[in-house]
């Protein structure tokens, strides 16, 4: 039987792990590198799990954005081709939380969780717990873990994910604990192994990282710069996506519409779409999050005369007052943006528009406010996130004066939602009665005998329907408009 070395091994395809020569050096480039330590780490977990009597388990936790579930399902792949099993038990043999950082909450939710599985540790000290992701790229956090979490065995960041397989290797054989944050990175590895959670849909990353540096968001310091992925590799893994039965991807980057810009050979976002649309069997294409600053004419077009991109645009606000806009360092003022959304309805009529929006940032006054709900009438948004502003140390707003007082941020948010709602509830009307496409996705879990579903312009759709039509595009009666979402009834 001959064994695989896979420092000469140019195709990793249907690579089998048990047939690695893991007795070699390891590989110098990646992905070879840590198909090598899966291998590597296959080997002892396999040994384990006889010695117990039982499959070695594993329980991930994502919090966070789009991009942070799109690193999980790397993670998971990475783990089950290892040879764990997942598991929805937190009591399992290793236990993985991708963290977020967006706001302080979200740190402090994540301590409270560290607090939980001390306890378990106590009585399971074999256990493995790791962290990675956003948090982990702030030295003040991995500081605080080092010195009032010292049971966490792997600590790692946003860079260099990949590294899952050999730095559980290291774990596992030194019984020591593993800590390895980058400051930053140009590397992307692809052909890492994946988990998906639906099988007609998936995330496809395009880029990552950010070069905007809004002053109240920390992404640009712990995501890194903007690099994006090679067209060409986009283009394979959702051909491959199509081939294993996905008729739905979502193409993910912090800005996708300043994608491109770093390659060797730059193309735009509009022209990567246009390649996209080319895919057969591929039959929806939604994208986020796009920044207006980035949004071109070129796009707009794209979109207007292609059969595949959905009819929705994620067009982040924030603030109507373009003096705001400029502290906030989003490069466009209130003019500007209303331009782009005038532009989105005259070439896609039947677009559907959602935006986030915050409320209460420092120096907000009364007429800033009455300015950002301006717009919200103006726009005619579908729906929008709405966020009461959250101080995030580690950002320029963190030291802005003029913080706007609780019972005020309070007051103008309730106002703003009023409007939204009201905006949302007419908006849902429109399509009353009307005949739409709509992609099954779930079982509803509240009405029997029904599924759920979305339009192209992302609202939400319950109908009866039997479980098997999951994946499927069928054509639904809107016959009730609840506001946010639909009720209707399958038409042939």
């Amino acid at each position: 039987m001959n064994l695989i070395d896979l420092r000469y091994i140019d195709d990793l395809k249907d690579l089998d792990l048990d047939m690695v020569d893991i007795s070699k050096p390891a590989p110098e480039f990646e992905p070879n590198r840590q198909f090598y330590f899966m291998a590597k780490a296959r080997s002892w977990v396999k040994k384990k799990s006889e010695e117990l009597g039982r499959p070695m388990t594993f329980f991930t936790q994502t919090f966070g954005c789009q991009m942070n579930f799109k690193d999980s399902e790397k993670l998971m792949g990475i783990l089950s081709e290892i040879g764990y099993e997942e598991t929805d038990d937190d009591h399992a043999d290793l236990v993985l939380y991708n963290t977020c950082t967006v706001r302080e909450n979200a740190n402090l939710k994540i301590y409270g969780r560290l607090g939980y599985l001390s306890k378990i540790k106590e009585k399971n000290p074999e256990m493995i717990i790791g962290l990675c992701g956003c948090m982990m790229q702030e030295p003040q956090v991995v500081e605080k873990l080092n010195k009032s979490y010292r049971f966490i065995d792997i600590i790692f960041g946003t860079h260099n994910i990949f590294l899952l397989a050999q730095l559980l290797y290291e774990r596992l054989i030194s019984g020591h604990k593993v800590e390895d944050i980058w400051d930053g990175t140009t590397e992307i590895v692809e052909e890492l192994p994946t988990v998906r959670k639906y099988d007609f849909k998936s995330g496809v990353n395009i880029m990552y990282g950010c070069n905007n540096f809004c002053s109240y968001c920390i992404v640009p310091y712990v995501r890194g710069r903007e690099r994006s992925r090679n067209p060409e590799d986009i283009i394979d893994e959702i051909k491959q996506l199509v081939a294993n039965g996905v008729v739905e991807i979502m193409l993910l980057g912090q800005n996708v519409n300043s994608y491109g810009k770093t390659l060797e050979n730059p193309i735009t976002f509009a022209q990567l779409l246009q390649r996209i649309e080319d895919i057969e069997g591929l039959k929806r294409i939604r994208f986020m999050t796009s920044h207006p600053k980035d949004l071109s004419d070129e796009l707009i077009k794209v979109m207007a005369k292609s059969k595949k991109i959905c009819k929705q645009m994620h067009l982040p606000l924030q603030s109507g007052s373009s003096r705001l806009l400029k502290i906030m360092n989003r490069h466009y003022n209130k003019e500007q943006y209303l331009t782009l959304v005038e532009k989105l309805r005259k070439e896609i009529p039947d677009i559907g528009i959602t935006t986030d929006i915050i409320v209460g940032f420092p120096g907000e006054t009364e007429e800033d406010f009455e300015e950002t709900l301006d717009v919200v009438e103006k726009a005619q948004y579908d729906s929008a996130f709405t966020f009461i502003y959250s101080k995030r140390s580690g950002t320029p707003a963190a030291k802005m004066p003029d913080q706007v007082p609780e019972d005020v941020v309070k007051d103008r948010f309730d106002r703003l939602l009023s409007l939204v709602n009201s905006i949302s509830k007419e908006k849902t009307k429109a399509l009353e009665g009307s005949v739409q496409e709509v992609l099954v996705e779930e079982v509803n879990k509240k009405i029997p005998g029904y599924v759920s579903g979305r339009l192209s312009n992302n609202s939400v759709v319950h109908f009866p329907a039997d479980v098997s039509l999951i994946g499927s595009l069928v054509n639904v009666k809107l016959e009730e408009a609840k506001g946010f979402y639909y009720m209707g009834e399958m038409v042939d």
